[in-house]
């Protein structure tokens, strides 16, 4: 779909959506790319995702949290869309309309993150102790003792794994250069070392044992090294499905707007486009991280655990 997006902008012939559309078809090669990258690990992540999915059918409620936070962040959205055509007002209109996707951008990690810890409570308890807590109440706990987590995991969590998945790719694409051996190196040890304090991994220590958020990082990753299961945690491939999820339905959105805005206002049709793109992303990665991703980490931590 971003390649269809790409190809459909490109089609206006404008230095705006000409650079947009580059962009998207350079997404889209390289996830051509790194799905040839995967194919040996498809398997495995298939039966890992297939158990995790499991206790599913014992909570009858759990996707509730989820929705309200969809329902939530789509008048969220709504707002915001109006906050960006009345930024156009302002005396630097492209600034107030960064920092208000910023804003959006990070309003979502924390629903994300709401939603996250509340599966992860629910199905902990279920692996841990056999029992089947109430949603609600799981719910309720995320929006009050652990919402300061919430908060600061989402603000830094989105850029320590970006900069960590940059600095593993220069670390596979060093070469024979002894200086960028050595960059690369020194780059994927300091983004290790960094990781340690902040993970996406800890909102299940968070949600379950009421730790801060670097104490559950640090605890979290010491349980992979015990266990010697680092590698395996880096091999995982169920947060790649859940980003190029949210992608593919940024990338609809897209033609969808692209389209449209080619009638009349084709002036706006980067700008527009960009802007559906995120909300796109955004609403369909909620759900598929809050799900997907969570149970998928819940069924492997637990098993460390027990």
């Amino acid at each position: 779909m971003s390649l269809s997006a790409g190809i459909l902008l490109i089609c206006f012939q404008k230095p705006p959506t000409d650079g947009v559309a580059v962009c998207f078809i350079a997404f889209a090669i390289g996830n051509g790319l790194y799905a040839c990258w995967i194919t040996q690990r498809i398997g495995f992540c298939s039966k890992i995702l297939i158990k995790s999915l499991e206790p599913v059918s014992k909570f009858p409620d759990l996707n509730q949290p989820t929705y309200w936070m969809l329902g939530v962040g789509f008048l969220w959205m709504s707002l915001l869309i109006l906050a960006v055509i009345g930024a156009l007002n302002f005396y630097f209109p492209p600034l107030i309309i960064i920092l208000l996707v910023l804003s959006l951008a990070w309003t979502a990690e924390v629903m994300r993150n709401v939603a996250n810890m509340t599966v992860s409570m629910v199905i902990s308890l279920y692996y841990l102790r056999g029992m089947q807590s109430n949603t609600q109440f799981c719910f309720q706990r995320a929006l009050s003792k652990n919402l300061g987590s919430a908060c600061l995991g989402a603000l830094f969590v989105p850029a320590i794994e970006a900069l960590r998945i940059v600095a593993r790719a220069l670390n596979l694409l060093k070469g024979e250069d002894e200086f960028m051996f050595s960059c690369a190196h020194c780059c994927l040890k300091v983004m290790e070392c960094i990781f340690r304090y902040g993970n996406g991994w800890a909102f299940i220590q968070i949600a379950v044992y009421g730790k801060g958020f670097v104490r559950a990082s640090q605890d979290i990753w010491e349980l992979f090294e015990r266990q010697e299961m680092e590698p395996i945690v880096d091999s995982d491939i169920t947060s790649s499905i859940c980003f190029l999820t949210g992608v593919c339905s940024g990338s609809i959105c897209v033609v969808i707007v692209a389209a449209w805005t080619a009638r009349g206002h084709q002036s706006f049709t980067a700008t527009i486009s960009l802007l559906t793109f995120l909300i796109g992303y955004l609403n369909v990665g909620l759900f598929s991280y809050s799900i997907i991703h969570f149970m998928h980490m819940n069924y492997v931590i637990n098993l460390l655990i027990l």
